[in-house]
């Protein structure tokens, strides 16, 4: 028995389902890791792996990034917490309205699913209506307004046991990458706000089309609908100044997580003063948290700005270089292998496969792929120390910290991977 699988017994009595998040689940057990560094993980099994989740997305720069682990080991000897402002605080808010295109104000909370569920009720308040639109395929946290799927005919209904169906009437669920069908839902429900992943990454990776995010945008603005970009993935990763900066779309209010802690807690609301000066004390919006504004997320997230700043000409141009080359040599493999039916959606710093011989540019044609064979990717895989997410409803993530070794490990895992699969049909 492997130390994980012991780990994962004792899990189970104590946790339920095992783990702490249902992403981080596979059949039989998930490994658990022991210590990471740079692009690799180390498992509780003394095996070191390539790393391609990176915390879903936090760890542009590797893990344990240096500046950004001593600015949080210098805050951790001057107090981990005070509930009081701090200057660092500014600095952070100010760092990101400079970088930001659309930040003219911005409030720190402690997770994306926080900061989506304000920026709603910001809308709102702003807006005095009701409704919400998202986009099939996109995911904005576990909170009960967002947790919405498309039901029959033009209804939605809740897409988690335990969430409220009044809450899921007031959401509207229209699909990606179709911008005619956002302006008849706006036409029926005159919504407060429209959410959207301008990249949506939690259906696998789809890219919007050509025009489209500018459609939105312009739609929204007609309707006078507050449009929120949730940032929470390709924030500071497609850009310093995230989606909103990489496609030249200025939404109304924007959230962000993950890449701004660099594997730190924390997370940004961030838009147009007249909406964002709603928020208690200044407005009437209650938002509080003891947690906001933690001394060392902020420390870490100040350190990692820094770096994506001054670094930027440098950095996102070798990470989307890794990328490219890992996508070419899967390509590369895939044409050698022959007879795999595969579309592979790159952008920047992010990839992923999908078993299917059509487009995949919604969540429709996403969910046409062949998610056993993906399964079987992932085990062959990580069967040669290469891990990506578990689900082929995620997305992989390259790092500042993966090198060229680290492809052609990946791309030569893949193509053995590959023959498996194509021996197994």
């Amino acid at each position: 028995m492997t130390r994980s699988e012991q780990l994962f017994g004792r899990a189970g009595r104590v946790i339920p389902g095992g783990v702490n998040s249902p992403v981080r689940f596979y059949e039989p057990y998930p490994f658990f890791a022991a210590s990471a560094r740079g692009s690799k993980l180390v498992t509780a099994d003394h095996r070191t792996l390539v790393d391609y989740c990176m915390g879903y997305g936090a760890l542009l720069l590797g893990h344990a990034y240096s500046a950004v682990a001593d600015a949080a080991k210098t805050q951790i000897d001057k107090g981990t917490l005070y509930c009081v402002p701090t200057e660092r605080e500014v600095k952070l808010a100010e760092m990101i309205t400079k970088m930001v295109p659309c930040a003219e104000m911005v409030r720190l909370v402690n997770t994306g699913s926080e900061a989506t569920m304000h920026a709603i009720r910001l809308a709102r308040a702003f807006t005095k209506r009701k409704d919400v639109i998202k986009f099939d395929g996109g995911y904005h946290g576990a909170h009960d307004y967002v947790l919405a799927k498309a039901g029959s005919g033009a209804a939605s209904v809740p897409a988690s046991e335990g969430v409220l169906e009044e809450a899921s009437a007031h959401t509207s669920v229209v699909p990606y990458n179709d911008a005619p069908a956002l302006e008849r839902a706006i036409e029926k429900t005159r919504p407060a706000c429209v959410i959207i992943e301008p990249v949506l990454a939690n259906i696998g990776l789809v890219l919007p089309d050509k025009g489209y995010l500018s459609d939105v945008r312009k739609i929204t603005q007609q309707n006078d609908v507050v449009l929120i970009f949730d940032e929470v993935v390709t924030g500071f990763r497609l850009a310093p100044g995230g989606a909103g900066e990489f496609f030249g779309i200025k939404p109304d209010l924007a959230t962000f997580a993950k890449a701004l802690g660099s594997g730190f807690p924390i997370a940004a609301i961030a838009g147009r003063k007249e909406i964002m000066k709603q928020l208690a004390p200044a407005g009437a919006v209650y938002q509080a948290s003891t947690f906001a504004g933690n001394p060392v997320s902020v420390s870490a997230a100040i350190a990692a700005l820094d770096v994506l700043a001054s670094g930027k000409d440098a950095i996102y141009p070798q990470v989307a270089r890794t990328c490219d080359s890992i996508v070419e040599g899967i390509e590369e493999e895939i044409e050698d292998t022959g007879g795999l039916d595969c579309t592979i959606n790159s952008i920047g710093s992010m990839f992923q496969i999908f078993f299917t011989k059509d487009k995949v540019r919604d969540e429709a044609s996403a969910k046409k792929a062949d998610s056993a064979k993906f399964r079987k990717l992932f085990d062959e895989l990580l069967k040669r120390n290469v891990f990506i997410p578990p689900s082929q409803f995620e997305t992989c993530f390259v790092s500042y910290a993966h090198e060229e070794d680290d492809v052609d490990k990946t791309v030569e895992a893949y193509g053995e991977a590959f023959k498996k699969i194509k021996e197994q049909k």
